[in-house]
Parts: C-alpha cells; sequence; structure tokens
C-alpha cells in the first residue's frame, strides 16, 4: 500500500474482483497514518482502497523504525509469488526480492526501465 505500484496493483486487484468473484484484496499496512503526509490526491485513493479491501493487516498502531520491512516480511511470508518493479538499485525492494527468494518464495521482476 505505499504510493505507485503498489497502489495501482491494488486498483487492478479491485477491478478483477468484479469479475473473479474468488479474489481478495489484503492490504498490508506498515503503520496507521502512513498516508498523512501524503499529497491530499494520493490519500484519497489510498483511503478509497482501504474500504474496498477484504482484510487489512497494518503492522503498527504509529511509525516505528524497521516497520516497512516488517511488513514486506508479512507481505513474503504470506505469498506463494512476488511481481515487483525492480530497477536493479539497493533499497527497500531488493531487500525484499532477496528475503523472498530467501523464503523459497518465486519473484517475478518487472524493470521499469526495459518496459518504457
Amino acid at each position: 500500500m505505499a504510493i505507485g505500484f503498489d497502489i495501482m496493483c491494488a486498483e487492478i486487484v479491485l477491478e478483477f474482483k468484479k469479475k473473479y468473484k474468488n479474489i481478495i484484496l489484503e492490504c498490508a499496512v506498515p503503520c496507521k497514518g502512513q498516508e498523512s503526509k501524503w499529497i491530499e490526491k494520493e490519500q484519497i485513493r489510498y483511503r478509497r482502497i482501504l474500504k474496498q479491501a477484504d482484510k487489512i493487516r497494518c503492522i503498527y498502531n504509529k511509525y516505528v523504525d524497521g516497520c516497512m520491512k516488517e511488513r514486506n516480511q508479512y507481505m513474503i511470508n504470506n505469498s506463494s509469488l512476488v511481481i515487483a518493479l525492480f530497477n536493479g538499485q539497493w533499497g527497500g525492494t531488493k531487500h525484499t526480492i532477496e528475503y523472498a527468494k530467501s523464503q523459497g518464495v518465486e519473484v517475478i521482476t518487472i524493470n521499469p526501465v526495459d518496459n518504457i
């Protein structure tokens, strides 16, 4: 449920739910109020998705160091496949992909540079 690819994928899942009734949307949120510093347009989009989610897993009631990493690990620990938009650079996505692979979770990466 981060701005960008996460939100876009959540919106796609909501569209699929209209046709495929067995699909559910679970939103993994690192902390309550994570969207509070986002621009209003993105806050509205985020909250609209949460209202339509089948399940919301909030890791912490407020921001704490490491909450993003714990949210990512929660997602991996509850997944059989990861689709990641990844440009190859060091950061949270790279760590999440490495963690997924270490847990035996299949990873499909999409390089945004290659797909322009």
